[in-house]
């Protein structure tokens, strides 16, 4: 019997790899862009040459930024969404649609948080939440899915989550927030799944408390903030850049063989916990 010189394994083109991280001319659409992680995600994908487009309920807010990018030599636009609205969620999505002619990147940076211990959460305060953080992934999903469908050439989408989509917090009101977010997880697996036969990822990236002016209130008391230090493995509290990795890497061809997963960008507390 003659040997067979054949092999399973493929040939790796050193050539193929150059381009694993480059999303070039890609087309990026960034609701609640003009947060802390969201304004770094579009700056990472504007500098790595990436069409981004970012919404929020506040246009004068996502106009500044995309200004800024622009005169920085990116190409940024910027509308209005309210993520509250399905119907604002679809004319969004249109319109960045109809500017870029597709979308080939979903960052969705969404989310909100109202804190109130149990005793106190209100009715108001717990349909906000659960509309802003999760209703409306799953409706910019379902319309920026519509366009990658349609055009068969396959696409990414990423969802901002948070570590309290695994982990509670002792002595804080945060069940509407861990609520959504851990709703979240599974409406990233299942989209994943659904979305498989089209080539479409899907995934989350989750972050821990991460340097913002919505969490300096916590940072500037002595207690809480050496709370977080001390349980933080790597010692220190994350920057936005440091959660933009991760989201570009999903969004760019190296992540093109994972979909339906999470990664905790938390400096190792949920593998401490």
């Amino acid at each position: 019997m003659t040997a067979s010189n054949s092999t399973l394994t493929p040939q790796i083109e050193p050539k193929s790899l150059d381009n694993l991280f480059c999303v070039k001319d890609m087309r990026v659409f960034i609701p609640g862009g003009y947060g802390a992680i969201g304004e770094a995600a579009a700056w990472g994908f504007a500098r790595h040459g990436a069409r981004v487009a970012i919404a929020g309920p506040n246009t004068q807010r996502a106009a500044s930024l995309a200004d800024a990018i622009c005169n920085a030599g990116g190409d940024a636009i910027a509308l209005h969404l309210d993520a509250r609205q399905v119907r604002s969620i679809n004319a969004t999505t249109e319109a960045v649609i109809q500017d870029f002619g597709g979308i080939d990147i979903l960052v969705n940076c969404v989310g909100i948080q109202r804190e109130q211990s149990l005793m106190d959460v209100t009715e108001e305060a717990f349909d906000e939440i659960y509309q802003v953080n999760l209703k409306s992934a799953m409706f910019l999903a379902k319309a920026v899915a519509k366009d990658q469908i349609a055009r068969g050439e396959g696409g990414r989408q990423i969802h901002l989550l948070s570590v309290r989509s695994q982990l509670a917090l002792r002595g804080r009101g945060y069940s509407a927030y861990c609520a959504t977010k851990g709703g979240l997880v599974m409406l990233v697996k299942q989209h994943a799944m659904e979305l498989a036969p089209h080539n479409i990822t899907v995934n989350g990236v989750a972050p821990t408390f991460i340097q913002s002016e919505r969490i300096r209130t916590h940072l500037e008391k002595d207690e809480f903030r050496d709370f977080i230090l001390e349980r933080n493995p790597l010692g220190r509290i994350g920057a936005p850049s440091d959660v933009v990795g991760q989201i570009i890497a999903f969004g760019a061809p190296a992540g093109s063989y994972m979909t339906g997963q999470v990664v905790y960008v938390d400096g190792g507390v949920t593998a401490s916990q």
